[in-house]
């Protein structure tokens, strides 16, 4: 089997699996007890925030634990609107993760959409024509939701930038970085953001562990009511093996993002020869994109049939985002970049991770193109 969807999930790096085998040997582990289990799992839960601290350059106290991105996504989401009292709106960007925008959708503050530009990056003139005559008595504080990387194009935002835009506005910005963790430097500083959600699963660490940053100062409430764990911000027993398991992914994404970089140079020759001998659309491509994505469309062929197709070949690939319906859908993210309703029924996402090789990438073409051969192609010979 090819494994191609690692922006979905990604399987378990071996350092996160002893980490949490490590923990689960510790016996009993509630990190808010006094006792001397209690504090030495409260250790891991510290060793944890200083890995992920040094990861996006914060300090280690700034990190509030979670139970995924999403559960970070809305802590800061609802935790801004608690906050501001609801007198805020949000800017949400027209490609963020549902995580996000159903998050704003049901906050009970107003929402606005910050389009993008049809090579898949946010439109700096729009959102600063949208912030230059912002009547603050009205609308309240604005707050920018932008992911660092959209997780089906692959695409990298211009995060720092529209950071700045809206600090100038008076406002706040909140940035997912789930897919950008361990695939491209992270640095909350130079982003300039104030709040930003991680998830271990996207990059070799559990299902359920995640991680939302913090800037300090910034408004931020709770959301979830009880012990008081996270200074506060999220109560509820912290995972303990599945955050050391994050912890220990964290140290392995860092110390591999040279070798990750490295798949961009197989994801090229790749889609150079789609489109050489299939004629696909890349989708994207003008743009940066993290090296071990690509979003291709040949229009007539269903994306659902091309799923299909490749997991009967061995191959795992997605097209858009999962989503718990396991259903395949038009991709919103393709319809906000201008891609026709043909384009858009039509492109699979295929991404590659960690323990990928260069032979996935052949093994990822020729399965492709063997089902392209046997639909589409062979009708338009």
């Amino acid at each position: 089997m090819i494994y191609a969807d690692h922006n979905a999930t990604s399987p378990l790096r071996p350092e996160a699996r002893q980490a949490m085998l490590d923990v689960w040997g510790m016996g009993a582990t509630n990190p808010s007890s006094v006792h001397t289990a209690g504090r030495a799992a409260r250790g891991v839960l510290e060793r944890v925030r200083l890995a992920i601290g040094g990861a996006i350059g914060s300090r280690a106290e700034d990190i509030i634990l979670t139970g995924g991105g999403t559960e970070a996504d809305n802590l800061a989401i609802h935790g801004v609107a608690v906050a501001l009292d609801g007198h805020c709106t949000f800017l949400v960007s027209a490609i963020e993760h549902e995580a996000v925008t159903k998050a704003a959708a049901h906050s009970g503050v107003q929402v606005r959409t910050a389009y993008v530009r049809p090579d898949g990056t946010l439109d700096l003139n729009q959102l600063q024509d949208q912030l230059s005559d912002w009547d603050h008595a009205k609308l309240g504080t604005p707050v920018l939701c932008l992911m660092l990387a959209n997780n089906e194009t692959g695409v990298v935002q211009p995060v720092a930038e529209a950071a700045r835009i809206v600090r100038e506005a008076g406002g706040l910005a909140i940035c997912d970085a789930v897919q950008g963790l361990g695939k491209i430097p992270v640095n909350v500083g130079l982003l300039g953001v104030d709040y930003l959600s991680l998830s271990a699963h996207k990059i070799g660490g559990p299902q359920g562990a995640g991680a939302l940053w913090h800037r300090a100062g910034a408004p931020l409430k709770a959301v979830t009511h009880g012990g008081g764990q996270e200074r506060g911000l999220r109560s509820g027993t912290e995972n303990v093996a599945a955050q050391a398991g994050f912890g220990a992914a964290v140290e392995a994404a860092v110390r591999d993002l040279p070798k990750y970089a490295m798949l961009a140079a197989y994801r090229n020759d790749m889609e150079a020869r789609l489109e050489r001998e299939a004629g696909v659309t890349i989708m994207g491509k003008a743009a940066e994109r993290l090296a071990g994505t690509s979003n291709f469309a040949k229009p007539g062929f269903a994306a659902e049939t091309q799923v299909m197709a490749m997991d009967l070949a061995g191959v795992c690939i997605s097209a858009g985002s999962a989503c718990s319906s396991g259903k395949v859908k038009r991709s919103l993210v393709l319809l906000a970049m201008g891609a026709s309703d043909a384009l858009a029924e039509s492109a699979i996402r295929t991404s590659f991770g960690w323990n990928s090789t260069p032979e996935d990438f052949t093994g990822v073409a020729d399965a492709w193109l063997d089902a392209a051969r046997r639909t589409v192609l062979k009708e338009t010979a």
